[in-house]
């Protein structure tokens, strides 16, 4: 769907998203015709979890999560040295709830968590429990050299719709007196805090094929018209996720809440496109045996809720027959007592500063858990015994280059208005649960 000045309409979307600020937001208005319900009165109702975003998403055919579109992450460092006050904590809060107010907890409304880096919980001179793995951001492969997040926190913004992310986003910083015809508190979050980074992104079906032509070095006549992600096919198969349960803290005062990974990882989609066939990348991305039985129809929307990865042969026997191994061949092994992945994807693409790249951000009870995953997906153990390269025939690894990492805390609710490090067990209920 294109306007009178010829632009599709989610390509805009995307494109003002990105750029942000109250014009985009106002413009955002005027292409959206959607009428976006207000969030209740008495919030008491929802989740301590807060990333149990599943219930509030829609579902595709085959009954796997659908994404939000369209993501805002905002980098933070708290203004003040040492511990937090209860004034600041009771700002943030408010500002939080007036968007909250504004917006319905939905996919068409508004998802969110505020996320606290090991650099935050350095300022107490407690520290966190046994129960929280939260160490420093460090390089996971050998061939990589990421720099380091360090942020005091992270707030990240979901929804369907771009001016529901831009509209907390402006509100959250004192620019929005009503928003969605809901009065705004005088609390702003940047009050508190300062903005050290804003990252952005999409997810979904078409929207990289439509905003291909905002990034350097991506084949626009290659990426796929439905594909959700630059590298054509689809992710976030419920069998290949970890469960919410599964990556929530069980134990101690941050119980109900999780930890989270964000890295930034530059894709080399000419190389992907133009030096590969449908067949290695098909290979590469899932496993040989996908590609050689046809097994993958498009994006790969017809393999239901899982990739499949179970029909493939062994990532050892692969790599030495085949020379090759698949990176979702790889990262299946990552797996608990249970058979369970241990993280849960919720990443999203992005052409920010003209590079296409993809944020990946996952959700796991400890950070060990991701550095496992990943672990798997780098296949050092599957290089020592066969052809296959450290980066070459390797998955994807040889296409991706991490540029940034970060690790977090997603405190649950009641605490994620600056935490403690060593909170009150039991007592974490913040005076204004219900306002």
């Amino acid at each position: 769907m294109t306007d009178e000045r010829g632009i599709p309409r989610r390509e805009f979307l995307k494109s003002a998203v990105a750029i942000g600020g109250a014009a985009a937001f106002s413009a955002c208005l005027g292409r959206e015709d959607v009428d976006v319900p207000t969030g209740p009165d008495d919030l008491s109702s929802y989740p301590q979890r807060q990333h149990a975003w599943n219930e509030a998403l829609p579902r595709d055919d085959h009954g796997n999560v659908v994404a939000p579109s369209h993501r805002v992450l905002l980098y933070l460092n708290y203004r003040r040295d040492g511990p937090p006050n209860e004034d600041d904590r009771d700002q943030v809060e408010t500002a939080l709830r007036g968007i909250e107010h504004a917006y319905e907890r939905s996919g068409g409304g508004l998802l969110l968590t505020v996320s606290y880096s090991p650099a935050y919980f350095d300022r107490f001179d407690e520290s966190l429990p046994e129960d929280v793995d939260l160490p420093d951001p460090e390089a996971l492969a050998p061939f990589e050299d990421p720099e380091f997040d360090t942020p005091d926190a992270v707030v990240h913004l979901a929804s369907n719709t771009a001016q529901v992310v831009l509209g907390a986003e402006e509100a959250l910083k004192g620019n929005k007196s009503t928003l969605n015809g809901v009065d705004q508190p005088d609390a702003t979050l940047t009050d508190v805090f300062s903005i050290a980074d804003r990252r952005t992104g999409f997810i979904g079906d078409g929207l990289p094929a439509e905003n291909a032509d905002d990034a350097e070095g991506v084949p626009a006549d290659k990426v796929p018209e439905d594909a959700p992600l630059f590298m054509g096919f689809k992710s976030g198969f419920k069998k290949n996720q970890a469960s919410e349960d599964r990556v929530t803290i069980q134990s101690g005062p941050f119980a109900g809440g999780t930890t989270q990974h964000i890295s930034k990882l530059q894709l080399n989609l000419n190389q992907w496109y133009n030096q590969d066939d449908r067949w290695q990348r098909e290979a590469k991305m899932f496993c040989p045996y996908h590609a050689e039985n046809d097994v993958i129809e498009g994006a790969g929307d017809n393999l239901g809720t899982s990739s499949k990865i179970d029909d493939c042969q062994p990532t050892d026997e692969t790599a030495r027959e085949m020379g090759v191994v698949g990176h979702s061949q790889k990262s299946a092994r990552a797996r608990d007592d249970d058979d369970s992945p241990l993280i849960l994807r919720r990443d999203f693409d992005s052409t920010d500063g003209e590079t296409a790249s993809l944020h990946f951000l996952a959700l796991q009870r400890r950070i060990t858990d991701f550095v496992d995953t990943r672990e798997a997906m780098n296949g050092t153990d599957v290089t020592e015994q066969s052809a296959v390269g450290q980066r070459n025939n390797n998955g994807i690894l040889q296409y991706i280059r991490t540029e940034r990492r970060g690790n977090f805390l997603v405190p649950p609710r009641s605490l994620r208005s600056l935490p403690p490090a060593r909170p009150v067990e039991n007592a974490q209920e913040v005076t204004h649960e219900s306002s």
